[in-house]
């Protein structure tokens, strides 16, 4: 028996809400990863101790806020896991805005630039791939589902 035409709709009105929901969150996810790619491995943050990156937080909430106090421990080195950011860019809605931020008290002083050092910009740069990121999480999704 053959769905009626109303059901067909349906099901592929529901399949490209899904598609679609898995390309914002993919292309999140990447954007995330461009703006925390270390200048070693070809992105724009400077990694000394790993404290700037390891302070990179997601929120559907809010932006998370710098902390004055946020500095790194002397000789201490830190590692970044995207673990949390991943899960809170899976929990969030289709529409829903998802926050990326860091909380170490001289990011913006390595984003903007400050006391004669030259502007990293990681985070803006990162954020211009939007377009061409989701152009190409586009097309893989497209191909994966056989377009």
């Amino acid at each position: 028996m053959t769905k009626s035409f109303e059901a067909q709709v349906s099901d592929w009105v529901a399949k490209s809400k899904k598609t679609v929901e898995a390309v914002v969150k993919e292309s999140a996810q990447r954007v995330v990863a461009e703006a925390q790619k270390p200048v070693g491995s070809g992105g724009r943050m400077r990694v000394d101790t790993g404290f700037l990156r390891a302070s990179g937080q997601a929120s559907t909430s809010s932006m998370p806020a710098i902390n004055a106090n946020a500095v790194p421990g002397d000789g201490q080195g830190y590692q970044y896991s995207d673990g949390a950011i991943a899960l809170v860019i899976a929990g969030a809605s289709l529409g829903q805005t998802i926050y990326f931020g860091y909380t170490a008290s001289y990011a913006a002083a390595r984003e903007y630039g400050a006391r004669g050092q030259e502007p990293d910009a990681f985070v803006r740069t990162a954020a211009q791939k939007w377009p061409q990121i989701v152009k190409q999480v586009s097309k893989e999704a497209f191909a994966r589902s056989g377009g």
